[in-house]
C-alpha cells in the first residue's frame, strides 16, 4: 500500500558527495518517520539518520558532521546528502518511512528495495 522508490546510488571515489533520494507514495495519510539504514559487506545493518515530521533528526556518530537529512513533507520525499564518503560507508541504503494509511488510519512501516553505494579508494 506504500512504495518507496530510492535512487542517487552510485560508485564514488574517497572524498566524494552522493545525495539519495526516497520517494513515498500510495495511500498515505500521514507520514511521522523517515530514515536511512544500511547493511556494508559482512556488517550488521544499521540505522544512518532519520527525520521526523516534525523536523528533528538524528545520525549515527559514524556520519556525524558528514551527511544531511531532509524532507519534503509535501512530496513525501526525502534526501541524504553524503559528504566526505569513506570506503566504509559502502554498502546498501535502505530507506524506510512509517505513518499512518487513509483507509482506517492504519499505521505502515515500509522499506524500499537498496540502492548500493560503493565507495573505492
Amino acid at each position: 500500500q506504500v512504495q518507496l522508490v530510492e535512487s542517487g546510488g552510485g560508485l564514488v571515489q574517497v572524498g566524494g558527495s552522493l545525495r539519495l533520494s526516497c520517494a513515498a507514495s500510495g495511500s498515505i495519510f500521514s507520514i511521522t518517520f523517515m530514515g536511512w539504514d544500511r547493511q556494508g559487506p559482512g556488517k550488521q545493518r544499521e540505522l544512518v539518520a532519520g527525520i521526523s515530521s516534525g523536523g528533528s533528526t538524528n545520525y549515527a556518530d559514524s556520519v556525524k558532521g558528514r551527511f544531511t537529512i531532509s524532507s519534503s513533507n509535501a512530496k513525501n520525499t526525502m534526501y541524504l546528502q553524503m559528504n566526505s564518503l569513506k570506503p566504509e560507508d559502502t554498502a546498501v541504503y535502505y530507506c524506510n518511512a512509517r505513518g499512518f494509511l487513509r483507509t482506517g488510519l492504519k499505521d505502515f512501516d515500509s522499506w524500499g528495495q537498496g540502492t548500493q553505494v560503493t565507495v573505492s579508494s
